[in-house]
């Protein structure tokens, strides 16, 4: 891994900043070429700082912020009123080159329209994009994209969703061609509203793109795709349901387990089989939505994230910086329109 520099919200998200100091400390034990600037409330941070003395002072930095983006705050008074946030404070490190990336766990809404109005969309893109992967049947993962930066989606836009979401199944997943589809009530081309069948149009056009048609979402874990494209009201409402879903087996199984005796000896038996399976889709490993599009990274974690899935995000934020992902999502894009020009 080459130097890299990420900017962390430290006041950010639900848990406390605790949280996410934790979740530094582990990534720069983890990666020894990285550094970290910790923006927020410098009493805090240093506070949490004195009692863990084995990080190397050269390791880190700490960026004082006056104010904190809550989670009830409205969008806009947030980018009004808030550039002194810890949030406002690592978009800008990004924007004036002094992070690679920055990650947060805040106002999903706040941290879009900062990030738009500091970082600005690529020459080329209509809005940008929350993306994140989940697990599929083969032990593969699909992205599925947009997750709710963008509620309504033009057939432009979901096209320009297709070309950035493949760009990174390339270049994090290391796929060559990746599989990319939209998400739709049927498989049928007759199928779906105005904007769906005209990008369906668009794509099945388009020869930079692997694209296989139409799924359906009992498809989306069933490894048919590497991409999966929708407007972010679906794909928001898809994700959470995954989540819900994951959380409530989870939590079935672990009561199942306690029930009676034999239950308690049948599950002792099974512990390594329901250990794998839990590493597998335990929602933690698929923290870090990418808000892709931007002239700059940045990586938005779970409000309510653990320590341990705040990592991930870091991780998220690592590979995308070292892969340099909005390069190549910007060369693609242009590619495109050259294309149709």
């Amino acid at each position: 891994m080459r130097h890299l520099t990420l900017a962390l919200d430290i006041m950010g998200g639900d848990n406390g900043p605790h949280i996410i100091l934790s979740a530094a400390f582990k990534a720069l034990n983890e990666f020894p070429q990285l550094h970290l600037i910790f923006c927020g409330d410098e009493g805090v941070i240093s506070s949490w700082l004195k009692q863990h003395t084995s990080i190397s002072l050269q390791r880190y930095s700490v960026v004082h912020c006056n104010q904190q983006v809550l989670m009830a705050d409205n969008p806009a008074s947030a980018l009004r009123h808030k550039k002194d946030s810890s949030m406002a404070c690592a978009i800008r490190h990004v924007q004036d080159g002094q992070a690679d990336a920055c990650v947060s766990a805040g106002n999903t809404g706040a941290l879009l329209a900062m990030a738009c109005s500091q970082l600005k969309t690529l020459a080329g893109v209509n809005r940008p994009a929350l993306v994140s992967s989940l697990p599929t049947a083969k032990g593969r993962k699909v992205y599925l994209l947009d997750l709710g930066a963008t509620v309504q989606c033009d057939a432009q836009t979901l096209l320009q969703n297709a070309v950035m979401g493949s760009v990174l199944a390339q270049e994090i997943a290391g796929i060559e061609r990746p599989r990319v589809a939209i998400l739709n009530v049927g498989e049928e081309q007759i199928k779906g509203p105005a904007a769906i069948k005209q990008a369906n149009a668009l794509l099945a056009a388009n020869k930079q793109i692997n694209y296989i048609g139409f799924v359906e979402g009992d498809d989306i874990f069933n490894d048919i795709a590497d991409v999966i494209v929708t407007d972010g009201f679906s794909g928001n409402i898809a994700l959470k349901s995954c989540e819900g879903l994951v959380k409530l087996l989870i939590e079935q199984i672990k009561r199942d387990a306690q029930r009676n005796l034999l239950s308690k000896i049948m599950a002792k038996l099974a512990r390594p089989l329901l250990r794998r399976l839990y590493l597998r889709v335990n929602p933690d490993q698929y923290n870090g939505a990418s808000l892709i599009g931007l002239r700059g990274i940045v990586v938005k974690s779970h409000g309510n994230a653990s320590d341990e899935a705040f990592l991930y995000a870091i991780r998220e934020a690592i590979q995308e910086a070292n892969r340099q992902v909005p390069t190549k999502i910007k060369d693609k894009i242009e590619n495109l329109l050259m294309e149709r020009s």
